[in-house]
């Protein structure tokens, strides 16, 4: 579907249209399958129509091939304080990304909505609900953090997993999946899952030039800290305690910010959303939006 801005987004919906919606936004270079099917049917049959789709640059939604400044000069501009130069670097940043998913709300016929993001996509949760106060009826935070540098930082190891570019070749690719164990649930590490989902991306869109747009975009948008102090919007945040590519203290930080947000740190939860956690993620997620 075209939202306002010209730009193309796949979606996928679970439930009925006559149920509060719930609209879904998924992490750095994930398509929108990195929501399982049975997370989003769970909530689905919770009463919630749940809308899910890929972010620009990702999956089958628009490609922005050779905009934006190299990584590099991004992150460069940043380094040196200058985040407007790394905005104006960027190809986009996270407020556009975000308004790529009210874009796809408002094609739906959709006025407002209870926003869950995960990673990178909690980050562009934030960013709506900071931006589009009237559209955001309630805000989940999952595994993500608020731009401040000091939080949320990535082990060593979990970061070079995450920087190193993946095979082209879809064997390599699906075998590459293993590494993502660094960051998962140690106790539900699911590498049988972590497999298919890999195969699954690969065959649906093998599209890794988008990785480094999205990563600038983080990184050209700086600091939420301000506008989520000033956040009055129903918040929760949720946050693994093994998970090791944000550190826990992003999830804690974005509570401690946003006034009156409720925190759910999940024991045995990972970068990741293990099936054996579904029960307690999801009616926390159906609690919060009622």
């Amino acid at each position: 579907m075209t939202v306002p801005g010209g730009v193309s987004l796949e979606y996928e919906t679970a439930g009925s249209p006559n149920d509060p919606p719930v609209l879904l936004v998924m992490g750095f270079g994930t398509q929108l399958i990195g929501w399982p099917r049975g997370f989003c049917e769970r909530l689905a049959d919770g009463g919630r129509f749940v809308i899910s789709f890929d972010n620009r640059d990702c999956g089958r939604s628009s490609k922005f091939d050779g905009q934006g400044a190299p990584l590099e000069a991004v992150i460069a501009a940043a380094s040196a304080g200058d985040l407007e130069a790394a905005r104006t670097l960027a190809a986009y940043n996270l407020s556009d990304m975000g308004e790529d998913g009210l874009g796809l709300l408002s094609a739906l016929g959709i006025e407002q909505a209870h926003i869950v993001g995960s990673s990178m996509g909690g980050m562009i949760a934030q960013t709506m609900a900071i931006e589009h106060r009237g559209r955001v009826l309630t805000l989940t935070s999952m595994m993500s953090s608020t731009g401040e540098p000091e939080f949320g930082q990535p082990t060593p190891e979990a970061l070079q997993v995450l920087l190193t570019p993946a095979p082209g070749d879809r064997e390599g690719y699906i075998s590459a999946a293993e590494s993502s164990l660094i960051w998962r649930s140690r106790r539900y590490p699911d590498l049988t899952g972590a497999r298919a989902l890999a195969a699954e991306s690969y065959d649906r869109c093998y599209y890794p030039e988008g990785v480094g747009r999205h990563l600038a975009a983080m990184i050209a948008s700086g600091s939420r800290a301000d506008g989520l102090r000033q956040l009055d919007i129903p918040t929760l945040v949720i946050h693994g305690c093994d998970d090791t590519l944000i550190a826990p203290s992003g999830g804690e930080r974005t509570a401690f910010l946003i006034p009156d947000a409720q925190l759910l740190l999940v024991d045995d939860m990972g970068h990741d959303r293990p099936e054996p956690l579904w029960p307690l993620v999801c009616q926390a997620i159906l609690d919060h939006t009622a």
